[in-house]
């Protein structure tokens, strides 16, 4: 038997030489899988609010405008955390950072389980959303390290495909709460879930591959090799003067601000929609809801498998990320047109659903862009693109809200469709997957996490 038990032996890993082995060549698998249910918790935090909406509105006599404005408080705090949440992974760590957000986010999403007032929700859910915020940067800068070029958009996809998969949970299990406990039960349950989620992420992740008690020497050379520009010595000191004057870095910025005004529709106000204009019972509209979401699960692994398949046959990037992207967006913005338009309700969930599964299809290559061009600084990066996306998602939820209540329910999928395409011409003649945001960096002592 060989005694290659790992890089970095300790007695701990010794203790635990029966799940090294299990773990040995597969560890960062095992990594993704945990990220992989952070990403399901984020949505389900981010979708509570509007599976609850219904009832929120009766109890406390919240017009659909103004709840439009708790549905934009969580995103606009969501936006403001961005970059910070990612600049502090990419300075500190994920291991730290990722278990912290998650731990004081969901601590929230208890607190707002006792709201009783239009203030608290509107508090609690703008501090969530800066709570949530650090989420998908830092992930994005912990997968960084433990993924290779050619494994990234995938990673990408299918994390956030199980991000969708929480967001189709959240309407059968909301409702099955409500019915059973109140509506506040689905706040608590999702604070306890991310709580537990948090101690598990600390306890078992590293920061760097070659610190894992558990790694196997084939596994730490193949990221070595795969993944050579990662900084393994050192803590980098970004340079903010030649970021934030790349065009590539605004471009990106302003066509995923594009995406996410066509997504928040599905995470704010389509349990609402089904119910108020389709009208879906609301026991229906629990399973309703999850349809489409499912087929943007599908779309998020789909688009992540093909962009990286499209790298590795003609090693380039460039065509690799646009020939999924450009796409993805294109007949996303298609099928919300006749979506918005026809009078039927299964005509108009089933088109739903396909759109939503091809603007799903752009996520493997819109957030592998940030490990592209930004490298040790991915995190950051992907803060910047986040910002922006939801400052696009603030907006969203607020003009639908505002056309909703004047009983314009298509026009929000018209302007939705033209939003899109003009996310998907900056991709196709902008975006430059190849060209990094940033320049030579001053690096910082390195420190042990």
């Amino acid at each position: 038997m060989s005694t290659d038990t790992g890089v970095g032996s300790t007695p701990a890993a010794v203790k635990t030489a029966g799940l090294s082995n299990v773990l040995a060549h597969k560890l960062r698998w095992s990594i993704l899988l945990l990220i992989c249910l952070m990403y399901m918790i984020v949505f389900l935090d981010k979708g509570n609010i509007s599976v609850v909406a219904p009832v929120l509105m009766r109890q406390f006599g919240f017009n659909k405008a103004a709840m439009g404005f708790v549905f934009s408080a969580f995103v606009v705090a969501y936006g403001l955390g961005q970059v910070p949440g990612g600049w502090l992974a990419d300075r500190f760590g994920s291991r730290s950072v990722l278990g912290g957000v998650v731990a004081v986010w969901s601590i929230m999403s208890v607190i707002t389980g006792f709201g009783a007032s239009y203030t608290a929700f509107i508090i609690t859910r703008f501090l969530t959303g800066l709570a949530e915020a650090g989420a998908f940067p830092a992930a994005t800068r912990a997968m960084h390290s433990w993924f290779t070029k050619s494994e990234r958009g995938f990673v990408q996809g299918v994390t956030h495909s199980f991000g969708r998969l929480g967001s189709a949970i959240v309407p059968p299990l909301g409702v099955s709460l409500m019915l059973a406990f109140g509506w506040r039960a689905v706040f608590y349950f999702c604070g306890a879930v991310g709580l537990c989620w948090a101690m598990a992420f600390y306890a078992l992740y590293r920061n760097r591959p070659e610190e894992h008690p558990w790694i196997s020497r084939a596994e730490l050379t193949h990221l070595l090799q795969g993944n050579p520009a990662r900084d393994k010595t050192a803590r980098p000191k970004i340079a903010w003067r030649r970021l934030l004057s790349s065009p590539n870095m605004w471009f990106m910025m302003a066509a995923y601000g594009c995406y996410n005004y066509g997504i928040y529709f599905f995470t704010a106000w389509l349990p609402t929609y089904l119910v108020s204009y389709r009208h879906f019972s609301l026991a229906a509209m629990g399973m309703v809801a999850a349809l489409p979401l499912l087929a943007g699960m599908v779309g998020d692994t789909v688009g992540g498998l093909l962009t990286d398949r499209i790298l590795v046959r003609t090693n380039n990037l460039t065509l690799a990320r646009k020939v999924v992207a450009v796409p993805a967006l294109t007949l996303a913005a298609a099928f919300l047109i006749p979506a918005g338009l026809t009078h039927s309700p299964v005509a108009a969930v089933c088109l739903l659903a396909a759109s939503l599964f091809c603007m799903e299809c752009f996520i493997g290559p819109a957030w592998a862009l940030p490990m592209d061009v930004g490298g040790e600084h991915c995190g950051t990066v992907a803060g910047l693109m986040n910002t922006a996306g939801n400052l696009g998602g603030a907006v969203s939820p607020v003009v639908f809200g505002a056309l909703a209540q004047k009983e314009l329910w298509a026009a929000p999928f018209l302007i939705q469709a033209a939003v899109l395409i003009a996310g998907a011409v900056i991709w196709l003649f902008l975006i430059r997957p190849e060209q990094s945001v940033i320049g030579n960096v001053e690096r910082l002592p390195a420190v042990s996490h």
